[in-house]
């Protein structure tokens, strides 16, 4: 047989993760590959049978579960911020519309009714005028 041997335990060794996750990993492989019997597997870890099949099931649901096919690529960021802060905006914008509408009417009213505006200095004069003098 040609190529490299497999580097087997050794492989889980060098990987990430606690002693304690490593070594369990390794006794569930071993029992999948009969090198050990579940009851020495569950001596060696120093857990229960159930406990055991419940690792073995977590491991093999979590392996599986990272093999299943995805799209190629990144995965698309969603940018709430970026959304909020661009709603945020609109809502501006519309009551700065509704701000402008207000401002060009009172505008045309003054344009039509020039009597009913008084400018700001006539009203100072008027009320000296109307004050009684002591």
């Amino acid at each position: 047989m040609r190529g490299r041997h497999p580097s087997g335990p050794e492989y889980v060794r060098k990987r990430g993760g606690s002693a304690q996750a490593k070594e369990r990993f390794i006794t569930i492989m071993d029992t999948f590959y009969e090198r050990c019997r579940i009851l020495e597997a569950c001596q060696r870890l120093g857990i229960s049978e159930a406990r055991f099949y419940q690792l073995r099931d977590e491991a093999v649901d979590g392996a599986v579960e990272n093999l299943e096919s995805r799209p190629a690529g990144r995965p698309r960021r969603t940018d709430s911020e970026s959304a909020e802060r661009i709603r945020a905006l609109e809502e501006e914008v519309q009551a700065l519309k509704i701000e402008l509408r207000a401002a060009q009417t009172r505008a045309e009213i003054a344009l039509a009714l020039p009597r009913l505006t008084v400018p700001e200095t006539d009203k100072k004069k008027r009320n000296r005028r109307n004050k009684p003098r002591s």
